[in-house]
């Protein structure tokens, strides 16, 4: 019984992690045809807008379970926290990803820890050792490296190009807001629940953007659109919704702690994906990815000792 659970367990991390992995390259599928930047098909606006709706439709089955085991008083935080969490996040990814590759924006993903840790340090006013800002220093550092080899790689378009990447930390920031504020208001609520409540809350503002950029207009008959209105798609009903059932599955059998492990497996996902699309993916992105997440790793473990 316990090596079925072992497998069990493990199976939960490794498709959580290839599933968040590969989203950034689904991203690039919904953006462009076959990964060529001088092919747009849907504007950044529409895949996000896509996937949100998706990631909503998929769990209205489940809305109404939900809403039972979840206070009356947390709805509204919960909505907040699917705006803070999901909806602007998926906005700023997939901006970012009309100028940067996917294995680049799943790198700087990566930080999502360290935000964590800042905000946490300068809202909620929590406390933090030097080894911790040790390791958001290491963690700088390796993201440094990284952005210098995506610079190095655009010569005169590097400063537009590499500009863009900063909607993917700020999306990050504002996961580790969202984490961040789940801890103080919602830490009593059930965690499966609060996400389907969260990714529901948002389906109908998700739905309205869509329509709003002329989806609905495009000859969606077309190849190039029904590729990345399905790579869209997919993006919701499988890298937001399903991921989300399957991470706090997870949770459920191996705790927190082994499950926020996932952080470490997901960029390395993204890398694979970006190197089987000919994106740029070589030992010096490697070593400046390892570099932020042996940062990530110093820092967390000092937060979870304090």
């Amino acid at each position: 019984m316990e090596k079925g659970s072992t497998i069990i367990k493990w199976v939960l991390f490794i498709s959580v992690a290839f599933i968040w992995g590969s989203s950034f390259e689904l991203m690039k599928l919904g953006l462009f045809e076959n990964h060529d930047l001088s092919k747009p098909v849907l504007t950044s606006w529409q895949v996000a807008a896509l996937r949100l709706t998706a990631a909503g439709l998929v769990l209205i089955p489940f809305i109404r379970p939900s809403l039972k085991k979840t206070s009356k008083k947390d709805i509204g935080y919960i909505a907040l926290s699917g705006v803070l969490g999901s909806f602007i996040p998926s906005f700023l990814f997939t901006l970012s990803e009309t100028k940067i590759d996917g294995a680049f924006a799943g790198t700087l993903n990566s930080l999502t820890p360290v935000f964590v840790i800042v905000i946490a340090l300068f809202f909620f006013k929590k406390k933090i050792t030097a080894k911790a800002y040790t390791g958001i220093l290491i963690a700088l550092i390796g993201s440094t490296l990284v952005f210098y080899f995506n610079w190095r790689d655009h010569g005169s378009n590097s400063l537009g190009v590499i500009s863009f990447a900063l909607f993917s930390i700020l999306a990050t920031a504002f996961y580790g807001l969202n984490v961040n504020m789940m801890n103080k208001v919602l830490s009593e609520t059930h965690p499966l629940a609060t996400a389907v409540i969260a990714l529901v809350t948002i389906l109908i503002p998700s739905a309205v953007v869509l329509y709003l950029t002329g989806y609905f207009s495009l000859p969606l008959g077309e190849s190039k659109y029904i590729l990345a209105t399905l790579s869209s798609v997919t993006l919701g009903a499988i890298g937001t919704s399903l991921a989300s059932v399957l991470f706090y599955a997870l949770i459920q059998r191996a705790g927190y702690l082994f499950a926020s492990m996932v952080t470490y497996g997901t960029p390395f996902i993204a890398q694979f994906w970006g190197w089987i699309n000919g994106e740029k993916v070589d030992i010096f992105r490697i070593i400046g990815l390892i570099i932020i997440l042996i940062g990530i790793y110093i820092a967390t473990q000092v937060k979870k000792d304090a």
